[in-house]
Parts: structure tokens; sequence; C-alpha cells
């Protein structure tokens, strides 16, 4: 049984990940940082299945190695880690308004953290001669554009795609892929939602007529994952339904 990692997937888009992981057959170790009641609902709705919850902090460097210990622990090895969690600051705010306690915390959150979990995964993936890495970007971070408002993220975000790219490469002849998915503009209750629950409401303005949804971002996450996408690295995959998330407020 393949065993995955991931990240903030109590609850938002890692939900649907967790979920469709499960369905198809995976075990899997999960963190959540706070909300503990959504951590129950998950762990009673599949108590059939072989799930770990998590508590950790991701922006904290130990809170990290303890829930990788604890996944390797869990299950006797890491097949999968996806990188959910990325903070976010929400209020809109130019360069020069960011504090430094808040520019330390989108780092943390969004790139220093991935390089702690890639210290503790990729030496159990290489033993197993099989790894699947998969972070979270935004769209048009591919060509590290800027981003209005959202430096601090955006700047976090382009640097993790040079360190995914640089993974693939360096690990690839380990059976280890890296890879990049970049959501759109999925907002809300949609984050958790299905897409035939999108196509019901009907009430969005993306090009292809309905809203993005979390099941969106999993069935590619979970396309990414499996054994026979190895020819699948180093790949930023933008699903935003044709929106232009980057230039919305020019």
């Amino acid at each position: 049984m393949r065993h995955a990692l991931i990240t903030a997937g109590t609850k938002g888009l890692g939900l649907q990940v967790v979920e469709g992981l499960l369905e198809a057959g995976y075990s899997v170790t999960v963190t959540y940082f706070s909300d503990k009641e959504k951590a129950e609902r998950l762990q009673q709705k599949w108590a059939h299945k072989k799930l770990q919850l998590v508590q950790a902090d991701v922006t904290k460097k130990e809170d990290l190695q303890m829930a990788a210990a604890q996944a390797l622990s869990f299950a006797g090895r890491i097949d999968l880690c996806i990188h959910n969690a990325g903070p976010y600051v929400f209020e809109k705010k130019k360069l020069m308004d960011y504090s430094e306690a808040e520019w330390a915390y989108m780092i943390d959150g969004n790139l220093n953290s991935a390089f702690y979990l890639l210290q503790q995964v990729i030496p159990v993936m290489r033993k197993q001669s099989f790894g699947r890495i998969v972070f979270y970007g935004f769209q048009g971070a591919n060509s590290a554009p800027g981003w209005i408002y959202r430096s601090a993220y955006a700047a976090a975000k382009v640097g993790l795609v040079s360190l995914m790219k640089t993974i693939s490469i360096e690990e690839a002849g380990q059976g280890i892929t890296a890879n990049m998915v970049c959501p759109g503009n999925i907002m809300g209750e949609m984050k958790e939602s299905t897409i035939q629950e999108a196509r019901e409401r009907n009430d969005s303005d993306t090009p292809i007529g309905r809203s993005g949804t979390g099941e969106d971002i999993a069935r590619t996450v979970l396309f990414l994952c499996e054994d026979d996408a190895d020819m699948v690295t180093g790949t930023v995959v933008e699903v935003t339904g044709g929106v232009d998330v980057i230039h919305r407020y020019r």
C-alpha cells in the first residue's frame, strides 16, 4: 500500500486530495494546524481507512520533522509528499507595507517548509527507489511574474518552482518525481466542493462556465502521483479554467 504525507489536508483544497487518496487505496498521514474539530470529523468519516492525523505548524522545522517521523512510523514508508499548506496574507499589501514578521511567515511557510520536508522524505524515497513530490503554486509562477499586492507569497512560490525543478533533475535517477500544481481562483466553499457541485451551481464567470473546485486539484495531484506518471516531472500544471488570476487587479 502506497503511503502519502500531505500537509494541511483536513479542510480547504487539501481535503478533496486526502479523500481522493483514501478512495484510491492509499494510506495517508495528514497534518492540520489548529482546527481539531475538522481533523476529528475527517478521522471519523474515514475510520475504515488507514489514516493518521498529526497537528503541525508548517512554519516550524521541528513540527515538519515530527510529522515526517510519524508518517514513517505509521506506515513504514513515505511514497508521496504533497505540500498542500501555503500560508497567505489575504489583506492586499504592497511590498513596503509588509512587516518583517509577515515576510518571514510567508517565506517560512511556503519555501523553507519545502526544504525541511524534502530533507526528511527524500532519504526515505531513495531507499524505496520511488517517490512523488507535489508542491502548490499560483498561475504564472513558472515565468516569475510580478503579482501586485502579493509580493511575499509570489516570491516564495517562484523560488519553490526553481527548487522543485532542481529536485526533479537531481532525484530522477532515484525513481522520484517532483511537480507543481497551480490552482486558479477557487474560493470559499468551492475549495471543498466537487466538479458536479460546481456544474450544478453554474454561477461562475470563468471561461469554462463553472468554478474550479477542490476535486479539480485532487484529480491533478492523483495523476501526478501514479506509478506510471514517472515521465511527468519538473512540470508546472495550471488548473485555472482559463482565468487570469495575476492580472485581475489591473
